[in-house]
């Protein structure tokens, strides 16, 4: 079970929704009963609505040729996962329901319902303002930028680490960077039988990598003049003798 935690100056849910949208590889369909997964088959308008390619033999497709009113309604699931290897790695699920619009090649789908799952719970994001919402700017580059930070600067997570409360690294054997947007970053606090995040957000939201890359220098030299957590001191202690 997760910690309970204050997201502070945390993207809002529609601006969350669009983000899980650009970011998502696939996404499951269902239509009419049936159900597909695709992979790279979608792309999204700047209003939010998704292009789907099918092959002309899916179950969708004929959902679509024997629709009595020729559009027929849908829901369209994507899943949120963290890029790098935690517990519970879904960060979150959106749901989008709709109708599909048929097109020379593919198919339309615009959203008329629109739920995002997170971890606090689920939250009906109006459409208007999910049509509005852009997603963050990170969105697409997150999953580079934190298997970087996992893999080549372990010793930057840790440094970060001074940043948290010492009651929320009580007991915590791992941690590692679970998401980046452009108003912080978020740890993934792991323990022998729970888990629980952090957020550290930055001082002013980052709108490309460069911002990025100087709020981050300013989280590891707020880290380096903060002292060491005595949760993790011990945790070297005992690790390494």
């Amino acid at each position: 079970m997760g910690d309970s935690h204050t997201w502070t100056a945390a993207p809002a849910a529609a601006e969350q929704a669009r983000s899980v949208l650009a970011a998502a590889w696939s996404c499951a369909v269902t239509a009419e009963g049936g159900r597909e997964e695709y992979v790279g088959a979608h792309t999204v308008s700047d209003d939010g609505r998704v292009r789907l390619c099918v092959p002309e033999d899916s179950v969708l497709s004929a959902v679509v040729v024997c629709a009595p009113r020729g559009e027929p309604s849908g829901v369209l699931e994507f899943a949120d996962v963290a890029p790098v290897p935690v517990r519970g790695r879904v960060r979150a699920r959106l749901w989008l329901a709709g109708r599909f619009t048929p097109g020379e090649d593919h198919l339309f789908f615009e959203p008329t319902r629109v739920v995002l799952r997170r971890p606090s719970g689920a939250v009906v994001v109006d459409p208007d303002e999910f049509a509005a919402a852009r997603p963050d700017p990170l969105a697409t580059a997150e999953a580079r930028l934190l298997t970087h930070l996992a893999d080549c600067h372990g010793d930057a997570v840790e440094r970060l680490t001074r940043l948290v409360d010492a009651d929320s690294l009580h007991g915590a054997v791992r941690v590692r960077p679970l998401a980046v947007d452009r108003h912080g970053l978020t740890l993934r606090i792991e323990r022998l039988r729970s888990h629980g995040d952090v957020r550290l957000p930055f001082h002013t939201p980052a709108d490309d990598l460069a911002q990025l890359t100087e709020r981050m220098h300013v989280l590891l030299a707020q880290a380096s003049a903060a002292s060491c957590p005595r949760a993790l001191q011990r945790q070297r202690t005992d690790r390494d003798r």
